[in-house]
């Protein structure tokens, strides 16, 4: 636990920038992600690639997560050191080092449960060639035009499914794939349906049907309810929210329900060196950028830009020694800048520690 447990952030014993964790907002979204998903006949293997945090895996999977889902054989391995029991790899892996490690894994452990994507004979080859006893599951990914992954068409992966069922070292487990790309619900409900077509046409006991669930879990949980399949919501941003891309995209802003923006970064003003200019003690390697700048809490402040290590704003009445509070755009690049990050009550006092291991 932190030294300054229970003293207030301000209270001079805590050096800044900091970005700060609120307790209750984390703790509202963790269940009301886990209660949306129960709710609509859905499970959650919340995507650990935005926190990477063993206290947050800790929260999702007591509320019932079925899982944590990655990105990496890298990030598989840290969240297995979490005492994770079942991981998906929403990626087709080709690297021989992470495979050797999850064959190894699985022949050590006969209780843990590790599925990855696929979405070409060659990927699915390269998996069966680095199988120990217990086989590779796979989900066959279908993706859609100018999408990141998977195969274009129904035709293309029931293809690709029935290559998995012929070859040694591989297991079918069902079809996998990513909505967030799309740009309008039209679009996500007719690729839905792309993926029910796929899972109604695999020959495979209880299949599994994992899709991406950030931005459209409203659509999801609407088009897939009467789906003959494992539904696994891969949603991992909603565990924070934020205050810009998300607070923008969720689907909380079409249906009942909300998310609260549980990160915040405090940051001193360093100097004023000329009228309405002010030089904040916070840069990109502080806080996220890439989907939005940081947001001032403060009105009358406005960021010009970003620099590695300082913030330049607009704003009138600042000094040098200021503290200045910025909520954030796009959580999945704010954890990573931070190995501890302080957890705060609503009157931020200290009241436990989140821990990143990225």
């Amino acid at each position: 636990m932190p030294a300054n447990l229970g003293q207030s952030v301000f209270d001079g014993g805590l050096e800044f920038p900091a970005m700060l964790v609120h307790r209750g907002a984390l703790a509202h979204n963790v269940a009301t992600m886990a209660a949306f998903a129960r709710d609509h006949g859905m499970e959650l293997a919340p995507h650990a690639k935005t926190h990477m945090s063993p206290e947050i895996a800790a929260m999702q999977l007591a509320a019932g997560a079925w899982g944590l889902t990655v990105a990496t054989p890298r990030q598989a391995q840290t969240v297995r050191g979490f005492g994770v029991r079942r991981i998906m790899v929403a990626n087709q892996v080709v690297d021989p080092a992470g495979l050797t490690w999850a064959a190894h894994e699985l022949e050590r452990d006969p209780e843990f449960e590790f599925l990855s994507f696929a979405d070409s004979t060659a990927g699915v080859d390269i998996l069966a060639g680095h199988a120990g006893p217990r086989p590779f599951r796979v989900l066959v990914e279908l993706g859609h035009e100018g999408g990141r992954a998977g195969c274009r068409s129904v035709k293309e992966l029931l293809e690709l499914a029935a290559h998995v069922q012929v070859t040694p070292g591989v297991e079918l487990a069902g079809v996998a794939g990513y909505e967030g790309g799309l740009k309008s619900s039209d679009e996500v409900r007719d690729y839905l349906g792309s993926l029910q077509e796929a899972v109604e046409h695999l020959r495979v006991r209880n299949p599994i049907l994992t899709v991406g669930g950030s931005q459209w879990f409203d659509v999801i949980g609407r088009e897939l309810v009467a789906t003959q399949a494992r539904i696994l919501l891969r949603s991992g941003a909603y565990v924070t929210h934020d205050d810009g891309f998300y607070r923008e995209r969720t689907p909380f802003n079409r249906i009942e329900g909300e998310l609260r923006p549980a990160l915040e970064v405090w940051a001193h003003v360093l100097s004023t060196p000329e009228p309405g200019l002010a030089i904040v003690g916070m840069g990109k390697r502080d806080a996220p950028y890439d989907e939005g700048l940081p947001i001032p809490r403060r009105g009358g402040v406005t960021i010009v830009k970003m620099q590695d290590q300082h913030t330049v704003v607009r704003a009138t009445g600042l000094k040098p020694g200021d503290l200045l509070a910025f909520g954030i755009s796009h959580p999945c690049t704010a954890f990573d800048k931070w190995r501890l990050l302080p957890l705060v009550d609503r009157d931020y006092r200290v009241v436990g520690t989140i821990s990143t291991k990225f």
